[in-house]
Parts: C-alpha cells; sequence; structure tokens
C-alpha cells in the first residue's frame, strides 16, 4: 500500500527536491503492484488502488500551491474519475473555476507543469461552471466525462453545479443521449470491423472490449443517476448472471490492458502479435495441439464475444425502455410461443425452451422469415442462454429441430447476421459440437484475417452476397452461378464445416469431412445431397491450388481436374465455395487475377464436362489452333507464312500451349522489327483482355544466361513490382522469351500510369543491356512480418507427363525473396521452366518448373535434399536479418 504520511513527511522536508521525491514514490508504488499483479493480484484491485495514491499525491501538491483559499476544485474526470487506472494511462483533470475565483494563471500552470515533470500523463481543462455547461450541450464526450467527474481538492458545490445543469432535463435527454451514444459505439464498432475476432485487437476499443462496458454505464447513469451498474434499482436490467459476467469479464480486459501496460512500460492498448505471446507465457499456456498463444487467444475472443453479448442485450433494455416510456408497445403474435414486440420476436412466457425445446432453433427461424423483424428480445435471449443445456444429444436426433434448423438455412433475411447471432448467444455451437471448438480459434499466420469461426461466418456471408444484386458487378460469374443451384442450403452447409475441423492437430478437410457426413447423415439428407457435401468439404481447398499452382493452360491439367470434378453441378457448388473462401480469408487476397484464374479453370472445365470426360481435347489441337489464330493476326499485317514459320521454328509447342494467339503476335511482330540482337527487346502493356486481367504483361527477348532470371527479379523489386506469374521459353537459337504480369508492390495494378510504363520499359531494357549481378532489394521488415517466426518450408515432386520437376516453396514475404531462390538457382545449376507466384496475405506460396541443365527433371535425393536445405537457409537468414 501507498504510505502516504510518509510520502507527505519527505514532501515536507527542508530543502526537498520535489519532483524526485514524488518520481520515487510513483516508481515505488508501481513495483509493488507490478510484483503483486505478477503474483495474481485482481487488477480491478490494483488500478483502484492506483487511482487513490495518485489521488492522495495530486492532493498534496494540490495543498502545496494553497490553492485550497480559492473557489477552485481540482477534479478527476474519464476514467480517473471512476476511480480506475492502469499503470500507464492518461490521468485526466478538470480544474473548475467559482465564478470569483482569483486565480493566478502562472501559478496553476506551474502545478500542472510540476505533474508532467514527475512524469504523470496528464490532460486537463480549466473552465468555469458556464464554460463546462456550454462544452457540455456542443460536444457529447465532454459531457460523459464530467459525468463520472470526482473532486479531489475543493468545494464539492461547485460540481454540483454543474451536474444539475447538465442534468437530462437541461441538455441531451436521455432519448438523444442513448441514440448519440449508440451511435459512437457504432462508430467505433466500424472501426474495427464490426467483430471481436480482431487478430490483433484493441482490449479498450474494440467489439467487446472494455469501452463497451463503459458505454452501458452511461447509458444506465444518464438513465437511472446510478454511478455503477450494480446499484440499477430493477435487477431485470442485470441477473446476477449477467452481473458475473460483467465483473468477471471486466476483470479479465483489466488484466490483460494491465499486462500490457507493464510490459510495453508505456499506454499500450493493443494485442500485437508479439505482446501475445508474452501474455500466453505470463497466464501459463504451453504449446500442444494448438500453440500457446492461440490458447490464449481464445479465452481472449470468448470473453470479448460475452462482453459484446451483454452490451447488445443492456443496449436493447434500454432501447425498450424508452419505447415504453413513450407509450410505443406494439404486439403482433406468430405463434403460441412468440410474438413481433416493437419489432423483436419475443417469447409470450418465461417456460417457452422448457416446455417445447426445438423453439431453441424455432425463435431464428421465425425471425429469419419475418422481414419487419430487428432481432429476439433482450428477455429471450436471456431465456436462450438459462436454456442451452437443453441442446443436447436428444435435442440433436430430434427431427423438428433438424427440419427447422435445414429451414432457417432457407430463409431469406438475415441469415447471417442471425447465424452470428447463434454464435454469440451459444446455441450453433451446442447444435454444432465442432462448430463449438472452433469459437475464438485463432489462426496464428500471416494469412487468415479472422478466427476461424469468424471466417466461417464470413464465407457464409459471401454466399449470400452472390445473390444480391448489387454485389453482381464485383462477382458476375459467381452470382450466375448461383443463381442456378438446385439447393442453397448445400453450400451453406458446406460454408459451415469447410473449416471446423481446424484446430485439431490433423487434415482439417479430412476432419470437417467426417463431421459434415454425420451431421448430414442426421439430418436426413439424401445420399446424393450428402455425398456433395462431404466432397465440397474434402475439396475446398482443391480449386484454389490447381488455379494458382498448376499450369491451367496446359489440356491435361484442366482434363484431370474435370475428372476430379465429375460433373457440372459439383463444379459449380465447388467454383462458388472457392470464391466465397477466398474472400472470407484475408480482404486483401481477392483480386482481378485471382479471379481470372479461377474463371478460366472453370471455364475451360465447364468445356471438358461439356466435352465428355471419354472425349479429352488433343493438346496438339490447342497447339494448332493458336499458331493458325496467331498466324492470321500476322498475316493480315503483312507477314507472309514463310517469315511467320522462320521467326517460329525455334519456339517450343509450350510457348503455343500457353501464349494466347493476340500475345504470340504481338511477341512475333515485335521479335521481327528488333533487328540489334546484341541487346534485349523488352514489351509492356497492360492484361486487361488476357487470363491474368488487371495485371501489366512485360515480355522480354534476350540472350539465355544462367543469370538472367535473377537480374530480371532483382530489377521488378528495384522498380516496386510484384511478380504474380511467370513464363519462361528457352529456345535452341539461343534466346529466352521471358513473360512476366506484374501488379505494384501494393498490389494495386499500374496500368493506368502511362509514364510509369514506358520508365519501366526503358530501365529494364537498358539494365539488361549490361553485366553484372544486380543486389536484391533490402528493406526492413514489417512489424507484423518481424513478430512472426514461420520456417519456410519446401517440397519437390516431379511431373513424369511435363518431364520437369515440381519446387514449392512456402514462405513470409519479403523484399528481394525471388532474386535470392534465383541465385539458388544459378548455384545449383538449375534452369526454370515458368514459376506461378502467389502472395498470400503476407505470406508467399511460390511454384517453380524447373529442370536441369539438360531439360531433364531433378530426380537426385541428395542433390533435391541440398537444394531445398539451401533455399530454407536463405530465407530464414534473410527473415531474421
Amino acid at each position: 500500500m501507498f504510505d502516504v504520511q510518509a510520502f507527505a513527511a519527505r514532501l515536507s522536508a527542508p530543502d526537498t527536491n520535489v519532483i524526485q521525491v514524488c518520481k520515487d514514490a510513483i516508481g515505488e508504488a508501481t513495483a509493488r503492484q507490478h510484483k503483486r499483479f505478477q503474483q495474481g493480484e485482481d487488477a480491478g484491485v490494483l488500478i483502484r488502488q492506483r487511482a487513490a495514491y495518485i489521488d492522495q499525491i495530486l492532493g498534496l501538491l494540490w495543498d502545496r500551491e494553497d490553492f485550497q483559499t480559492l473557489d477552485m476544485a481540482l477534479v478527476a474526470v474519464g476514467g480517473y474519475g471512476r476511480g480506475e487506472l492502469q499503470p500507464h494511462s492518461d490521468i485526466d483533470l478538470l480544474v473548475l473555476l467559482g465564478e470569483d475565483c482569483g486565480v493566478c494563471e502562472v501559478r496553476l500552470s506551474s502545478f500542472l507543469t510540476l505533474l508532467w515533470d514527475i512524469g504523470l500523463h496528464i490532460g486537463h481543462s480549466v473552465r468555469t461552471v458556464d464554460e463546462c455547461v456550454n462544452a457540455a450541450r456542443d460536444d457529447l464526450t465532454i459531457l460523459t466525462n464530467m459525468m463520472e467527474g470526482r473532486v479531489l481538492r475543493g468545494p464539492q458545490a461547485l460540481m454540483d453545479a454543474v451536474w444539475e445543469r447538465t442534468g437530462t432535463e437541461h441538455m441531451w435527454p436521455y432519448d438523444v443521449f442513448f441514440h448519440a451514444k449508440i451511435e459512437e459505439q457504432n462508430n467505433r464498432h466500424h472501426k474495427y470491423a464490426d467483430t471481436e475476432y480482431n487478430l490483433e485487437p484493441n482490449v479498450k476499443s474494440s467489439p467487446g472490449g472494455l469501452r463497451d462496458l463503459q458505454t452501458i454505464g452511461w447509458l444506465a447513469e444518464r438513465q437511472f443517476g446510478v454511478h455503477s451498474l450494480a446499484e440499477l434499482p430493477e435487477r431485470d436490467f442485470l441477473p446476477e448472471e449477467d452481473m458475473k459476467i460483467l465483473e468477471d469479464g471486466r476483470e479479465f480486459m483489466w488484466r490483460v490492458r494491465y499486462a500490457l501496460h507493464m510490459i510495453t512500460d508505456h499506454e499500450e492498448d493493443r494485442l500485437l502479435f508479439d505482446h501475445q505471446r508474452r501474455l500466453a507465457a505470463m497466464w501459463g499456456f504451453e504449446d500442444g495441439d494448438k500453440l500457446a498463444v492461440e490458447q490464449f487467444m481464445q479465452v481472449y475472443y470468448r470473453w470479448a464475444q460475452a462482453l459484446g453479448m451483454l452490451n447488445e442485450v443492456l443496449v436493447q433494455h434500454f432501447e425498450q425502455a424508452i419505447l415504453m416510456r413513450d407509450g410505443v408497445v406494439e404486439v403482433r403474435e406468430l405463434n403460441a410461443r412468440f410474438e413481433l414486440r416493437n419489432g423483436y420476436v419475443a417469447a409470450r412466457h418465461d417456460n417457452v425452451f422448457g416446455e417445447y425445446p426445438p423453439a431453441m432453433l424455432e425463435v431464428f427461424l421465425l425471425c429469419a422469415r419475418e422481414e419487419n423483424a430487428t432481432g429476439i428480445a433482450a428477455d429471450t435471449v436471456r431465456l436462450l442462454r438459462h436454456n442451452l443445456h437443453v441442446i443436447d444429444d436428444e435435442f440433436r436426433a430430434n427431427e423438428t429441430c433438424q427440419d427447422i434448423f435445414l429451414d432457417f438455412l432457407r430463409s431469406p433475411h438475415r441469415l447471417t447476421r442471425l447465424l452470428k447471432r447463434m454464435v454469440r448467444y451459444g446455441v450453433l455451437g451446442r447444435y454444432i459440437p465442432g462448430f463449438g471448438r472452433i469459437v475464438g480459434q485463432m489462426q496464428h499466420d500471416l494469412f487468415h484475417a479472422y478466427t476461424v469461426d469468424a471466417h466461417t461466418l464470413e464465407v457464409i456471408e459471401n454466399m449470400r452476397r452472390f445473390q444480391i444484386p448489387e454485389f453482381f458487378e464485383r462477382f458476375p460469374v459467381t452470382s450466375r452461378v448461383v443463381s442456378r443451384l438446385p439447393k442453397i442450403e448445400l453450400l451453406y452447409l458446406a460454408g459451415l464445416f469447410h473449416d471446423i475441423g481446424k484446430g485439431r492437430g490433423g487434415d482439417h478437410s479430412e476432419l470437417g469431412s467426417v463431421d459434415a457426413e454425420e451431421f448430414c447423415v442426421q439430418h436426413r439428407l439424401s445420399q446424393r445431397e450428402t455425398n456433395l457435401v462431404v466432397w465440397l468439404v474434402k475439396n475446398h481447398l482443391t480449386m484454389s491450388a490447381v488455379s494458382q499452382r498448376r499450369d491451367i493452360s496446359d489440356p491435361d491439367v484442366i482434363q484431370e481436374f474435370a475428372h476430379h470434378v465429375g460433373d457440372q453441378v459439383r463444379l459449380d457448388y465447388l467454383f462458388a465455395l472457392t470464391v466465397a473462401d477466398i474472400n472470407g480469408t484475408n480482404p486483401t487476397l481477392w483480386n482481378a487475377w485471382r479471379g481470372s484464374l479461377l474463371r478460366q479453370l472453370f471455364t475451360e472445365t465447364k468445356r471438358a464436362l461439356r466435352r465428355g470426360l471419354e472425349n479429352p481435347v488433343d493438346k496438339q489441337v490447342w497447339i494448332d489452333e493458336a499458331r493458325d489464330a496467331a498466324k492470321d493476326l500476322l498475316e493480315y499485317r503483312g507477314f507472309t507464312p514463310e517469315e511467320i514459320e522462320t521467326i517460329w521454328q525455334e519456339r517450343g509447342e509450350d510457348y503455343f500451349l500457353r501464349e494466347k494467339p493476340e500475345d504470340i503476335a504481338w511477341h512475333t511482330e515485335a521479335i521481327a522489327g528488333h533487328f540489334d540482337r546484341s541487346k534485349p527487346l523488352v514489351l509492356i502493356r497492360s492484361s486487361v483482355d488476357s487470363s491474368v486481367a488487371n495485371t501489366t504483361q512485360i515480355f522480354i527477348h534476350a540472350h539465355f544466361s544462367a543469370q538472367l532470371f535473377a537480374r530480371i527479379c532483382a530489377l521488378l523489386e528495384i522498380l516496386d513490382l510484384s511478380i504474380h506469374d511467370a513464363r519462361i521459353y528457352n529456345a535452341n537459337d539461343g534466346m529466352t522469351l521471358d513473360t512476366f504480369f506484374v501488379l505494384g508492390s501494393d498490389g494495386h495494378a499500374i496500368a493506368d500510369d502511362p509514364a510509369r510504363l514506358e520508365h519501366i520499359k526503358s530501365y529494364l531494357a537498358d539494365e539488361l543491356g549490361t553485366e553484372g549481378a544486380i543486389e536484391p532489394v533490402r528493406r526492413r521488415l514489417t512489424r507484423r512480418k518481424r513478430s512472426f517466426s514461420i520456417p519456410t518450408e519446401t517440397s519437390m515432386t516431379v511431373d513424369t507427363v511435363k518431364h520437369y520437376s515440381v519446387l514449392e516453396v512456402r514462405s513470409p514475404d519479403r523484399p528481394g525473396l525471388l532474386a535470392r531462390l534465383a541465385r539458388i538457382f544459378v548455384d545449383f545449376g538449375i534452369e526454370l521452366e515458368a514459376a506461378k507466384i502467389q502472395t498470400l496475405g503476407e505470406r508467399v506460396e511460390d511454384v517453380f518448373f524447373i529442370t536441369d541443365q539438360d531439360q531433364q527433371p531433378i530426380t537426385d535425393p541428395e542433390l533435391c535434399a541440398a537444394l531445398q536445405q539451401a533455399i530454407r537457409e536463405e530465407l530464414d537468414e534473410s527473415a531474421s536479418a
């Protein structure tokens, strides 16, 4: 405890150094509190004690100035006014002046400066009562700050006058105050994506954080005149169970916030990735099937969810109180169990769920069917929570419950919003136990932007968007595909189960397919429907993997994928699930390039299915078609067939298989007009009409050298470009044709900047015309990337059809990565045939098609192992540098 008498004695000693005495006292008290915190003391006790001893320090310093003889008060406001003070929180003060106060501004300024000098972070204002009243009328934040005012020194009457003149009868009547505060909360929630599940949440301001509890407190104080929620006059507003959630949840959040302030030694309310690890260790979590940090964050998210639900229920109670006070009570009977009351679906009696357990799901079905329903009434939400125990094996086996749930998935209104409520209220996790295990399950990587359950609901939200006209422009193909799905609820079920197996230490696709099959059989879906849902869950990653990691210009790849899919119905469902999944994983992942790859795979597979799986297209037909179409374009431009064949004679079949006729004609015409072959030819243009959509295409025709690919990659990095596809064709005449599809490093197109395109073209031509290696770009890694020490993973296989080796590299992204890889290829005498480059959030998953110098696959096990080891060491070393 803080010894105020000893402090006062030291402060009043002759020739004392006031600043040092105060600093020492605060430092000693803080150190003792930190030690007690680490020994398990409640954070609530510590932050109240900190506020108390800061009160005493400020009071004694105020007294030293003889301010007590003046008509002036020192008032704690804001969080400090509530008597809560975290180790590094701002200390908000109001100096309240009476009408005849003759305070010396110099003395007051000296006092405030002293507070800064002793290490306190002060936020202050100096106002008269009239000025406080006027400021509160104009600014709701000032009003709420002063509502929590606490007089430390000076006349209480001054603050009483402020409270009296800022009451609801004079300004901000309760209904206006309520709606303004809820709008303020909604805006704050929107800043944090309206979810408790931010991967780096703000413990104070994110949904489900401490500010949500403060908002409830402000609403209660304004309506009932209470200074704490425990003082509410009607226990219907905050029954004992809810009070327990509030107190325990607030203590948890206080404890997290205290720990953040302690370990960073400054005001820090963000649970950043590196802080999460330290707090997980502090809480005693250890790595197992789940990482320690994932276990800790699951606890955090579940508390945030519980507090978010409490905020929602109490806010609704306050809103209903306003309506009832105004005499607005509209009731319409829905059935024997429920009614629509002021827009909310409400139970007609308290034992509705005990008498008829299927009503636990029926209430959501009614809400989804009623177009004018706002949600579920607060008292009914409490009844749901109190009756969660009825959702057991018998409940799940009840055919009525099963039918209600499937009908709910077919409902026209607010499906995703209500699914989120089912998760928040604990209903979905009880009805589908596997889903309950992933609630709050974070994915500690640089790829996923949401927890598993939040991602799942975002996927289903995307499936709903495909059916809304306003999203047709963004998802034109997917919207048309979804409109013809025979049973939309099967797509939703695949979405619900596709990641349900995560966090169990196995292949989540396989684990999820088992759960999906059990659910479908139990819900009496037909064998065909069950097979479809199970297949979708098991294969939900397949289409994105094929489109982004295989050569989808190869008819053999298309035929293989078509055989795997089997029919058009499966293809349609899988395409819709894949687009929804990518968009629900990370908002930055979906772009026109990824969309174009999926569309190309979808279209070519659809053609293969229409032709019949027993009638595969002849690869030579594709080649001949491309050559003939390109010839037609070139002859129209004045070329003779002989001239064309002369230029093409050194080209391999892969070139004509993978390139589009218009690009072949473009390359050929430029090569024919490029007379100085000692200098590289560089072409550049937008790829709007190509399969890689909004990328810019860079074509380079130059003398082959082992260093060329590495030099090109380094130069593109210097130009701040990101490679998304690379195609390498080494001709028999010693020349190489390299095609790169690029975006800006920020993922945006550069096609609308002609000056930049011209600079890129001339810069590449000039630099590639010189000799020597080019140093890779070295930039400082972002904070998020430095927070992850994810090791590089590699794998190698042999494609016996294409006669090359396939090297896959998965690693955190960083500047210069491709150039470093290319240098390793040179060192090992490896030739690159093509590359599929994909950046997933802040992680790369690159695929390289490589051969030895004799254009043969790399089969020597020792060489394969050495190559992969060199890649892992190089990339992991560059990540830690």
